[in-house]
């Protein structure tokens, strides 16, 4: 009979037990709250530059929290190789398809140039070019010069402003190399014509600008009458002499009229300035 209420005793402990310890664990998961759970996405395993083509082993795959992600982050390899990078790309960056190419694009420059641009390519030196400060990225203005239409007389003009650097020789990322012997520029259509007629009519001259700035302005265009103040400015006075300049005018001296009756007389004050009478 004892045998038989301890071994009741012990199964009724025994559910008790269970009963309580799967309450405490059910309390202590809500506090922890839900499990996290991570996606597979794909970042750069190392720096991918500016007009390269994506290989696989450029990508490495990651586990990321889902709400944290872009909605067109890529989740696979495949989507992004054999693309071109036109943005780059950092090491552990996300690989995002605003920073590719077209599927189709490949890694060639064309792939660069925005939906109604042209590229346009023009010869520079170390002084046109600006000592090589003239990079991929930059943005320049272009002035030309060139002789009008029934005139001798040269003039300059800025035919061109705010216009981003593309590439500088076959350098498509900033601040690799020297001095480049041709930049190439982004261009509307118009602007490409400009371009061309100015490098085949005269001389160019491509200006640095604050990359932020893009204020135009419209500066009148210059000839010889503006750069030396034109043919009716004053000519330079000799070195050594100076012009004629008249002489003072003496002031005059002041005088004293005295009345003594009938007796008028008139006396001048000393001065130590000299004077007139």
């Amino acid at each position: 009979m004892n045998r038989r209420r301890l071994l009741f005793i012990a199964i009724a402990a025994l559910a008790v037990g269970s009963l309580v310890s799967l309450k405490v664990y059910r309390m202590l998961r809500a506090q922890s709250g839900p499990a996290q759970v991570f996606v597979d996405v794909v970042v750069a395993a190392h720096d991918i530059p500016v007009g390269a083509k994506i290989e696989d082993r450029d990508l490495k795959v990651a586990k990321l929290p889902p709400e944290d992600l872009a909605a067109d982050v890529f989740h696979a390899k495949r989507h992004a190789v054999g693309r071109g990078v036109v943005l780059p790309i950092g090491k552990g960056d996300l690989v995002l398809p605003y920073k590719l190419a077209a599927e189709d694009g490949g890694s060639v420059p064309s792939s660069l140039i925005p939906t109604g641009m042209r590229a346009v390519a023009v010869n520079v030196n170390e002084v046109t070019g600006v000592a090589g400060f003239v990079a991929p990225g930059t943005r320049v203005d272009v002035l030309a010069t060139i002789n009008l239409s029934g005139s001798n007389e040269p003039r300059t003009v800025t035919i061109l402003q705010n216009m981003k650097v593309l590439a500088a020789d076959q350098n498509l990322d900033h601040g690799t190399g020297g001095p480049a012997h041709v930049v190439t520029l982004l261009a509307l259509p118009e602007d490409a014509e400009k371009l061309a007629l100015a490098t085949h009519e005269g001389h160019i001259q491509l200006i640095l600008r604050n990359a932020v700035d893009m204020t135009e302005e419209t500066p009148p265009s210059v000839g010889n009458k503006n750069l030396y103040g034109g043919t009716d400015a004053t000519p330079r006075m000799t070195r050594g002499k100076r012009a004629a300049q008249p002489l003072p005018e003496l002031p005059k001296c002041d005088e004293i009229e005295i009345l003594n009756g009938s007796q008028r007389e008139t006396i001048k004050v000393k001065s130590e300035i000299p004077c007139r009478a």
